[in-house]
């Protein structure tokens, strides 16, 4: 009996045995190219890792200011090479901690910061001219973005020296997450006075790191991943060109935000297929000229959706293939996660095995002493164009529905993702997708494990702080500076962010900033045919 052909999480198939047969019209000689060369399949340098390695960038965060920073400054002392901030819920909707929506949320996924006065606490003594920061933040990220600039002018620090990355990536929020505030439209435009307001002010920060990681952990498939993802990119292109700029002048600063799977072999595929259709789009249909508008920069995270509660320690060796795939894959930073994530917020030392998992693979295996070892894989070249074909004809329907916004309205990318969603989860009821400890080799009875639990306390103290911030702060300039970012929401000419940055500056809380926006562009609501 012939033994069925296996898929790929995409669905593609998987094949026993690949040869040269199964490249046609392909030559080794030719077909590859070289690291660093258009259109980048083998990677965007042409010494990648062997130079130096990959940025380790842990993705931290949670209660207070003040704890997180603690977090911070030990993962630094371990090694870690750049911050990753992640935010509660209240501050990703863009709500203070003291609104009634944020009750029982606060600190809970992330570090509350209602105000400057937080952002000051939460980078105390930590040096923003050499530390390179990402700040998970979408609908509000423009507010993060500037208190952190603030911030670093106290400390002497200008915006030119600045470096790191802010999501801002707000139409994966309307297709996976749900952590939108505005209606696509003046997001869109929040997001291209980001890039302009950057461009002249922080030049050096990556304006928007365009995310398919929170697509993946809804249940997109690789192929999935990364033709909605540069479907957004695409638009986010098209709205930064619309409103002026070229598309040299902000490019080189696009960034992208991917998951690494255990399904080693698709994944370094996936990676590779993406920068190569990225490429290929940014040349042919913007007239990209500079070569850092064609290259796809990407941060990776491993595969937060894989572990399981049921025998935690099974995560690390997960987190470890997951790594390798994003290395193997050509990432440019990596975030590996740790091991009790499944359970709760993770502990010091689980956040430091996480970290000292990417320091393995830098230092003690001969991965990153050669650039793209896949290459030439039969395995691998075959997949990468069946992943590439298979992306491009899911981007393609997404242009024939209007482009990437059109398709949202319409619930296309989110159908399609709970589609593939459900196939997945089919597939570990029936057995046919092994989940090791949960429908195979489990145990009995589980051995028990104490997890991190944030202080419920926290919530009164940030309340407290913010009655007192506005009971001394100096109430005739907020409201000016508010009425100010007001007047230049309700036009349609002036930037954003320099009156925002005023307000916030006067200590205006993000709950107030948004609050105004919020009065002047509305919420945004999903249609019925969004679900």
């Amino acid at each position: 009996m012939a033994r069925p052909t296996a898929r790929t999480e995409s669905g593609l198939p998987l094949e026993p045995v690949y040869g040269p047969e199964d490249l046609t019209g392909w030559d080794p000689r030719t077909s590859l190219g070289r690291p660093g060369d258009y259109p980048f399949t083998r990677g965007i340098h042409p010494t990648m890792y062997t130079g130096r390695p990959w940025t380790m960038r842990q993705y931290a965060g949670f209660g207070t200011a003040a704890e997180s920073n603690a977090r911070y400054r030990a993962l630094i002392a371990g090694g870690g090479t750049g911050l990753s901030v992640a935010f509660d819920l209240p501050t990703q909707m863009g709500h203070d901690s003291d609104a009634p929506l944020a009750h029982g949320e606060v600190g809970k996924v992330g570090v509350a910061v209602d105000s400057v006065e937080d952002m000051r606490v939460l980078l105390a003594g930590i040096p923003l001219d050499r530390v390179s920061t990402s700040m998970t933040i979408n609908a509000p990220a423009a507010l993060l973005l500037l208190m952190y600039q603030l911030v670093a002018e106290e400390q002497g620090i200008s915006g030119a020296q600045l470096t790191g990355t802010v999501q801002n990536d707000v139409l994966k929020e309307y297709i996976a997450r749900g952590t939108y505030i505005f209606p696509p439209g003046p997001s869109l435009r929040l997001t291209a006075d980001t890039f302009r307001y950057c461009r002249e002010q922080i030049p050096r920060w990556n304006t928007i790191s365009v995310s398919g990681y929170h697509m993946a952990e809804a249940g997109a498939s690789p192929v999935q991943e990364i033709a909605f993802t540069l479907a957004d990119a695409i638009a986010y292109v098209r709205t930064a060109l619309a409103a002026g700029m070229a598309v040299d002048e902000f490019a080189p600063r696009l960034s992208f935000f991917f998951v690494a799977r255990t399904t080693l072999l698709e994944e370094v595929a996936k990676f590779r297929a993406a920068r190569r259709i990225w490429a290929r789009v940014m040349r042919e249909e913007f007239g990209a000229r500079d070569p850092k508008s064609l290259m796809l920069r990407f941060h990776t995270q491993t595969a937060g959706v894989q572990l399981t509660a049921q025998q935690p320690e099974l995560n690390l060796v997960r987190v470890g293939v997951q790594a390798l795939a994003a290395v193997l894959g050509g990432t440019q930073s990596l975030h590996t996660n740790s091991f009790d994530e499944a359970i709760a917020l993770p502990t010091e030392k689980a956040a430091r095995l996480a970290l000292r998992t990417q320091q393995v693979l830098a230092y003690e295996t001969d991965v990153p002493l050669t650039v793209d070892p896949f290459a030439g894989s039969y395995a691998v070249e075959r997949m990468t164009d069946e992943v590439e074909a298979a992306a491009l004809a899911l981007m393609r329907r997404i242009e024939d529905m209007g482009g990437a916004v059109a398709a949202i309205e319409a619930g296309f990318q989110k159908e399609e993702i709970e589609a593939s969603a459900y196939r997945i989860a089919r597939e570990q009821e029936s057995g046919e997708r092994i989940v090791v400890g949960v429908n195979r080799f489990a145990l009995e009875r589980e051995e028990p494990y104490e997890p991190l639990r944030v202080d419920p306390a926290i919530e009164a103290r940030q309340c407290a702080a913010l009655a007192r911030l506005r009971a001394e702060r100096d109430a005739g300039a907020v409201s000016a500076a508010l009425a100010a970012l007001r007047a230049a929401a309700a036009g349609t000419r002036e930037n954003v962010l320099p009156p925002m940055k005023e307000a916030l500056r006067a200590r205006a809380t993000v709950g107030e900033v948004c609050g105004v926006l919020r009065e002047v562009w509305g919420g945004y609501e999903p249609s019925r045919s969004a679900h």
